[in-house]
């Protein structure tokens, strides 16, 4: 593959990745959308056929990495050269930014009406209501549409939730990595998006309660970013301390699945 190939592909297979998975989360966040409410489980199935198409889209340009763990999985086995590594990773990241923008003018006057919605503020912020629009300097770590773009802990113990992205997604890679066991080590073609959108719903039904599974650097750091500078009124802040465990987990989990993969 070439230079081009992989940035292409990786940029166009992330946005939409992000710009459906967000797509959902915004889908069920806002009050005024028709789905409002659809709950985790809508999420979950959101988020795996967003894997499904972006996958779907760069597999044939750019191998559809789409997540810096599984890149890092696919350095430690061996299907991906080193040296292609950062430029796969600055692609994603790129992608990850566009598709949460994306999401933003889709849903452009939703997040409008939901940051200026009083009770949506009163309610995020543990007032009764009477005291108005909240200053965004005193908002809460984590805004009440951060949601939408990144995410946080049910319970925030750093060690647990860093322990709960490792193994999340350490299946995905482990999943990813073994479609090369089989047709005698060609994979899968395209059915290996399927299979693997698949993985993500299940982890995300099974895994996802704790931290609401990032099992993808950029897919979280990328929006996150885009939250911080995006002019929304009321948003709030966008939890960078916090930040750190949907990156560093995830790479943890790709590189141990690449290990395991190796070992066994």
């Amino acid at each position: 593959m070439s230079s081009h190939d992989i940035f292409l592909g990786e940029t166009i297979g992330t946005a939409i990745l992000v710009l459906l998975g967000g797509g959902v989360c915004a889908a069920v966040t806002f009050k005024r959308s028709k789905a409002y409410e659809a709950g985790w489980v809508a999420i979950a199935f959101g988020w795996g056929f967003a894997v499904l198409t972006g996958a779907y889209l760069a597999s044939g340009v750019s191998g559809a990495h789409l997540n810096p763990a599984v890149t890092i999985g696919l350095a430690i086995e061996g299907g991906t050269k080193w040296s292609d590594v950062p430029l796969y990773l600055v692609s994603q990241l790129f992608g990850a930014m566009i598709g949460a923008a994306l999401v933003w003018l889709a849903y452009y006057g939703q997040f409008h009406a939901h940051l200026t919605d009083r009770e949506v503020l009163a309610a995020h912020n543990g007032t009764d209501g009477d005291e108005g629009l909240v200053d965004p300097k005193a908002a809460p770590e984590a805004g009440p549409v951060l949601g939408v773009f990144s995410t946080g802990p049910e319970i925030r113990n750093l060690a647990q939730n860093l322990m709960t992205e490792i193994i999340a997604t350490v299946v995905l890679v482990l999943a990813i990595l073994t479609q090369g066991l089989n047709d005698n080590g060609n994979g899968l073609g395209t059915l290996g998006a399927l299979i693997t959108a698949l993985v993500v719903v299940s982890i995300g039904l099974s895994l996802g309660g704790p931290t609401g599974y990032a099992i993808n650097p950029v897919r979280d750091l990328g929006p996150r970013i885009v939250h911080a500078l995006l002019p929304l009124p009321n948003k709030g802040g966008s939890d960078w301390s916090y930040a750190w465990v949907p990156v560093v987990g995830p790479l943890i989990g790709g590189a141990l699945a690449g290990f395991i993969y190796k070992l066994f």
